[in-house]
């Protein structure tokens, strides 16, 4: 999903528009693929160090899913999760120096650091981890943004190059709060085996009920930035609106009716489920660019 992500901002979103609309990026095919490589290393090895971190609990939600002792031995998972991430932050180096922008390094450094914090003592805070796995979601998005648009910005192309970074902005906002929202509803789905395992997640510290509240009121941010944003910018475009309303809100909408009196497992299986979905159509947008920006 990331890869995916990552590949339409690029040639749904900037490409199409370098001679129409003159955006200029900075890397090549070959050099971006390593971008894509070194962002999806570093996630890989944030679910390594996670599923290492989350045996015990693994075994009570998800036994069938379980891939750290019963697949693969601890010591072989933490060389995986050592290997990801030396490679993924080096190749970011690489890329770094080769576009004069050492400084951007420190992006790779903080994701690699923000996964590993995440997964051994911040997931067990409530919210905060929750929060933290977003932000490391969203900045995969402004990456693009970061190493393609921001180097080759001048004089002459600094208007273009920032209203595309907005838009890459406001997608990142948008996929923050879908994973916060899903990582939320995860939470609840998981209660069980995180209350044995004394992780202190919402559902945990305050039950079912309240957390469903919570997380309920917390799923109309999306919905709300979402009918602004296409209200705002795109209300002219009727394909785009009808797009927006039968993909991406409507499935929201739905999702958060499910939530308010969800009570099975099975049900926030689903919910997480739509939230996912909603993160592909809501990306796939960005291939309407081309008709929005005519």
């Amino acid at each position: 999903m990331i890869a995916f992500m990552q590949y339409l901002i690029k040639y749904a979103l900037l490409i199409p528009f370098q001679e129409s609309h003159g955006v200029t990026i900075s890397l090549s095919h070959f050099n971006f693929f390593l971008l894509v490589l070194s962002t999806i290393l570093i996630a890989a090895g944030g679910y390594v160090i996670n599923d290492i971190n989350d045996i015990e609990t693994d075994r009570i939600n998800k036994p069938s899913k379980l891939i750290v002792t019963k697949n693969i031995s601890e010591k072989d998972a933490y060389s995986l999760f050592m290997a990801f991430n030396i490679i993924g932050v080096g190749l970011g180096f690489y890329l770094t120096y080769g576009i004069g922008k050492t400084s951007f390094f420190a992006i790779f450094f903080i994701a690699s650091a923000l996964l590993y914090i995440y997964s051994t003592s911040l997931k067990q805070i409530a919210v905060v981890g929750n929060i933290v796995v977003s932000i490391v979601v969203a900045l995969s998005i402004v990456l693009v943004g970061v190493f393609e648009l921001i180097p080759a910005m001048n004089v002459n192309n600094e208007a273009v190059q920032t209203t595309f970074i907005n838009i890459i902005k406001d997608y990142a906002i948008f996929a923050f709060l879908i994973n916060l929202v899903r990582e939320m509803v995860k939470d609840i789905e998981d209660i069980e085996g995180d209350k044995k395992t004394e992780i202190q997640t919402l559902p945990v510290l305050l039950g079912k009920t309240k957390s469903n509240k919570i997380v309920f009121i917390i799923s109309l941010l999306p919905i709300l930035s979402i009918t602004y944003y296409v209200i705002t910018y795109l209300f002219k475009q009727l394909p785009v609106v009808g797009y927006f309303l039968i993909l991406v809100i409507a499935p929201l909408i739905y999702a958060s009716i499910k939530l308010f009196n969800a009570k099975e497992k099975s049900e926030y299986k689903q919910i997480s489920l739509i939230y996912k979905l909603v993160m592909l159509t809501g990306m796939l947008s960005l291939i309407l660019y081309y008709y929005i920006l005519k």
